[in-house]
């Protein structure tokens, strides 16, 4: 297992979130500086400086039980809402998303090439975002320090671990069962055609070598094909031709292709249904540390967000469609109920205020940019 695998992980279905709720923002007729302000907490939150530095340390996978509760307070750290439904439905499309690139790499070191490529995305989100554009380019900073040298061998080891992260998770999802990239069980459809790994040849040849190393005999043999030769690398520099689709936005083009990822509009209603087994132990101590920090950062707003700025986004095409899922959503154990604690009332209950003590909660960070409407919800680690 790769220990350098979370960063990329956390990188990647970020980005993933992003291409969704900037659809769904988009599709909902949100008006723009409510979006744009809702995207760029989001990033402003999620690349903060502290956090980030943690995050590509050495460690272990978190769980995805803690996995999912980090970007369940990410997805909160604006002005906007979701329902236990619809925050359900935007995971599942992360994690499959970034599943069926993983599965589609044509080599380990493209790994890196997703990363990059939502990475470009994400500062395009904040172009007009100082502070969070910042944020985003220390953050490819952290990216070239720690994986612009990294040998194929070590690629390979983290995408086995990304690979193991999303075993037995078979999420159907409606933009790959219509691009029959996926079957109805959930398991993804991988072509034995297409592009070929860059710094290799078109299959077909066979050599033969005497002991010497001298070559001495060649055939060939009917490869089924068609193959396309990538006759460039993909660039690593902050700007820079990555030479791959996997990892870009799938939700704003409009030609529909396998390699591509390609798709458009929402997903059609009870298009996601989770087989997956959830991991049901907790993070270990690091996690655990870092979902803490988190929650500080994310309550470190210096304003507090009032209830009439405060809108809520639907990852479904209605409001009945989201309360039927709801309806056929599990209940959860009593073991792993969340406890909401609204942070604009803590001048109003004494209790409050003692458990918000407890939980240390402070202005500590002023590295997400201040903005104006940071999530004051904060779920217990």
């Amino acid at each position: 297992m790769s220990l350098k695998s979370l960063s990329l992980l956390f990188i990647n279905l970020g980005g993933e979130m992003m291409y969704i709720l900037d659809q769904r923002l988009r599709a909902q007729n949100i008006p723009q500086d409510k979006a744009a302000k809702v995207l760029h907490d989001i990033i402003a939150t999620m690349f903060n400086k502290r956090f980030m530095e943690e995050l590509f340390k050495p460690q272990e996978l978190y769980s995805r039980k803690a996995m999912r509760t980090v970007f369940d307070r990410l997805a909160h750290a604006s002005i906007m809402r979701l329902n236990a439904a619809s925050m359900d439905k935007l995971y599942d499309l992360m994690t499959m998303a970034f599943k069926y690139q993983v599965s589609l790499c044509l080599r380990p070191r493209d790994i890196l090439m997703i990363t990059l490529n939502h990475m470009d995305a994400i500062a395009a989100f904040v172009q007009d975002a100082p502070n969070a554009k910042s944020q985003v380019e220390y953050v490819y900073t952290l990216i070239k320090q720690n994986f612009g040298s990294m040998s194929l061998g070590e690629f390979q080891l983290i995408r086995q671990t990304l690979l193991i992260f999303f075993q037995d998770m078979h999420i159907r999802v409606s933009i790959f069962l219509k691009d029959k990239v996926q079957n109805s069980n959930g398991r993804f459809v991988l072509s034995t055609s297409g592009a070929l790994p860059y710094g290799t040849e078109m299959p077909g040849t066979i050599r033969i070598f005497n002991s010497q190393g001298d070559q001495v005999k060649t055939s060939s043999f009917y490869a089924a094909g068609p193959y396309k030769l990538t006759e460039k690398e993909g660039s690593s520099d902050m700007k820079g031709n990555r030479e791959t689709k996997l990892g870009t936005n799938m939700y704003n083009v409009a030609k529909s292709s396998v390699e591509a990822m390609a798709g458009s509009g929402p997903s059609k209603p009870g298009s996601t249904t989770s087989s997956a087994t959830d991991m049901d132990h907790g993070p270990n101590p690091m996690a655990k540390a870092q979902l803490d920090l988190l929650s500080r950062l994310i309550g470190g707003g210096e304003k507090k967000t009032t209830k009439k700025s405060e809108f809520r986004l639907n990852l479904f095409t209605t409001d009945a469609e989201e309360e039927e899922a709801a309806a056929l959503r599990p209940a959860e154990e009593p073991g792993s109920q969340v406890i909401n604690i609204d942070a604009t009332k803590k001048q109003q209950n004494q209790e409050l205020n003692k458990i918000m003590g407890e939980l240390n909660v402070a202005s500590d960070d002023q590295d997400n940019g201040g903005g104006d409407d940071l999530l004051d919800l904060m779920d217990s680690a």
